[in-house]
């Protein structure tokens, strides 16, 4: 499975932004798909993930309302739609996937393969 993560930018404080992560090398729909993100000096934190139907969605309570996460399974994409962008946001942003079992797993160790990461700025 490889993961490529792409939108990332410079933008201003409440900009938007969709990042994309393109999934090849299995059948995406068996896969659980999820976005993390790493801000300098910090630890690589859960931002959203989403079942293989799209029937369950998990967000990190924080970014509820801002953030949205999306497939497309005929396209093979996961999406992040970042609204109302705040500094705070700037960090490294990791898509995630992983065999679905059933469950959403909502750290690092949960999922088996990442994409290489895009980098988003906010500036104030």
């Amino acid at each position: 499975v490889q993961l490529q993560a792409s939108g990332g930018g410079l933008v201003q404080a409440g900009d938007s932004l969709r990042l994309s992560c393109e999934f090849s090398g299995d059948f995406f729909f068996r896969y659980i798909m999820a976005w993390f993100r790493q801000a300098p000096g910090k630890e690589r934190s859960f931002v959203a993930a989403l079942s293989p139907r799209g029937s369950t969605t998990i967000y990190v309570d924080s970014l509820k309302g801002r953030f949205t996460i999306s497939r497309d399974n005929a396209e093979n994409t996961v999406f992040l739609q970042m609204n109302s962008l705040e500094p705070e946001d700037t960090a490294f942003y990791y898509c995630a996937a992983d065999l679905w079992r059933g469950v959403v797993p909502r750290t690092s160790q949960g999922y088996d393969y990442w994409g290489q990461g895009t980098q988003v700025t906010v500036s104030s």
